[in-house]
């Protein structure tokens, strides 16, 4: 590393730069020493700081360790801040964790915060930046920190670096749990992490989908769940009846896709004796049966019109009249709706009604596809082996490096329903306890754009958070925001349409 690469970024063109290239850079490190010491560097050249340190917390002991310094007027073998030395007594830094907040202080000579853990520099430190690292389940994997001998002011950076701390965390995770394998294969026997209400998968489009849930489990809206077919609609939906008040109560699915609708309409609201030909005694529709709980009406979108006005009126009312009937009764069913259809596209062509869509559509939680789900693959695949071995009575298998290579660059057309198919399927025709790409029939010709796609879609991430970030600090105005990227106006607009970051969120254009 060369010290001019430690000078002060020109503008945030080149600062956006600089953060990308040491995503990439970052991306392909082989070791978790190598990783942690060049984001230790990294965090250095972008905030211009002469210090940079990574703390780690240990779930199981809620010790800190340093894990990486960067400190170019002492070696890291030197004196000051000890590798080896629990930290989690350090005011500053159990601050940070514990809050979860970012601490940008100047003028340390004059703070009430002991940063006496530092280690000793010719010049005082003068500046400091201190960042919780989210990590997996939404908990706090380490603090990052940064200090400077000048008095500077260092919070716009903490976004940014936040974003490069977090992907570095997952990155070290990653490369730790690979050390432990040994050999080729990678025998993996170990029980998925479960992100929050049962969802297995930590990647951030999984947190975003959980923090969701949370926010509509407790209250009584009707929630539309969107998302290409195979994302896991019902999945999520048994996780927010679960969570929620009626779990105790019944959780009823109904694929409005399966009945025609004469057949749709006595299954969902029942019938009356003598109500039509056939029938011969009262029959409870599936409202009756989810009274006091939850019915999912999956397919929605196939739901016939004749029945949308009488779904709508169970949603305004809260109550339903049988076939046959005279009158109605009140029911008490929460109403969980899903689709793989636009909605929005069928009220435009008349085929739904626009007024049931906006009551379904009260809280709407779009799934992420599979492919969006950076690293819940390769937890899900070990799920689904668990699962599968369990089933038929017979050892957990490992998997091949080469095997898990391939998962993790397919794409998945079919999403999650795809790949336990897939992996159910290669159990079955595992014979020596070791998952190999042979038993997955996967061709590594249909893998390998799927690649260039991941990591182009990372990039995409980055420049978005960049982008964001200079719109929310000039208010959002586009003019001042082009003008300090160094950016026409009009290249500016097309990236912001590019990365479907809504217009609407600016304020105050010019």
């Amino acid at each position: 590393m060369t010290d001019d690469l430690f000078t002060h970024l020109p503008s945030p063109l080149d600062y956006a730069a600089a953060l990308l290239g040491w995503f990439a850079r970052l991306g392909v490190a082989g070791d978790e020493s190598t990783l942690a010491e060049d984001f230790a560097a990294a965090v250095a050249q972008l905030s211009a700081c002469e210090l940079s340190q990574l703390y780690l917390l240990d779930q199981a002991t809620g010790r800190l360790d340093l894990a990486a310094q960067y400190f170019p007027e002492r070696p890291p073998s030197g004196d000051g801040a000890n590798p080896a030395t629990d930290f989690k007594n350090e005011q500053l830094l159990q601050y940070v964790l514990g809050q979860s907040r970012v601490l940008n202080l100047i003028e340390l000579d004059s703070s009430v915060y002991d940063t006496g853990f530092l280690p000793a520099a010719t010049l005082p430190w003068q500046s400091l930046l201190c960042v919780p690292l989210p990590g997996q389940g939404k908990q706090m994997s380490g603090v990052l920190l940064c200090a400077s001998q000048r008095a500077m002011e260092l919070a716009g950076y903490g976004a940014s670096l936040v974003q490069l701390g977090c992907f570095v965390v997952n990155q070290l995770a990653m490369l730790r749990r690979m050390r432990r394998s040994s050999g080729a294969l990678k025998v993996v026997r170990s029980t998925p992490v479960a992100s929050a209400y049962g969802l297995i998968g930590n990647s951030t489009a999984m947190d975003e989908t959980c923090r969701l849930i949370g926010k509509v489990v407790h209250s009584p809206y009707t929630v539309l769940l969107r998302g290409e077919t195979g994302t896991g609609k019902e999945v999520v939906a048994r996780a927010i009846h679960a969570a929620g008040p009626r779990s105790n109560k019944a959780f009823v699915v109904q694929n409005c896709a399966a009945f025609p609708e004469g057949l749709l309409e006595s299954e969902l609201f029942g019938y009356r004796k003598g109500a039509f030909t056939g029938a011969e005694r009262d029959y409870a529709g599936l409202f009756d049966t989810a009274h006091g709980g939850t019915l999912l009406l999956d397919e929605i979108g196939d739901m016939p019109l004749s029945l949308q006005a009488k779904l709508l009126r169970v949603l305004q009312e809260g109550e339903i009249r049988p076939l046959g009937a005279n009158t109605a009764h009140k029911v008490d069913v929460r109403i969980l709706a899903a689709t793989h259809r636009d909605l929005t596209g069928m009220v435009a062509e008349g085929s739904f009604r626009e007024d049931l869509y906006y009551r379904l559509a009260q809280f709407p939680i779009e799934l992420p596809a599979l492919r969006q789900r950076d690293g819940d693959v390769l937890q899900l695949a070990r799920h689904f082996a668990d699962k599968a071995c369990a089933m038929l009575g017979r050892a957990p298998v490992g998997w091949s490096s080469a095997a898990l290579d391939q998962l993790s660059s397919h794409s998945f057309p079919g999403n999650v329903r795809e790949l336990k198919c897939m992996v159910e399927r290669a159990v079955l025709l595992c014979d020596d306890d070791v998952i190999l790409p042979t038993h997955l029939l996967l061709s590594s010709g249909l893998a390998a754009p799927a690649v260039d796609a991941t990591f182009r879609q990372r990039m995409e991430r980055v420049e978005r958070v960049v982008l964001i970030d200079c719109l929310r600090k000039n208010r959002g105005n586009r003019t001042r925001t082009a003008r300090e990227l160094g950016l026409a106006r009009r290249t500016l607009l097309y990236r912001l349409a590019r990365l479907d970051i809504p217009f609407g969120d600016a304020r105050g254009e010019c």
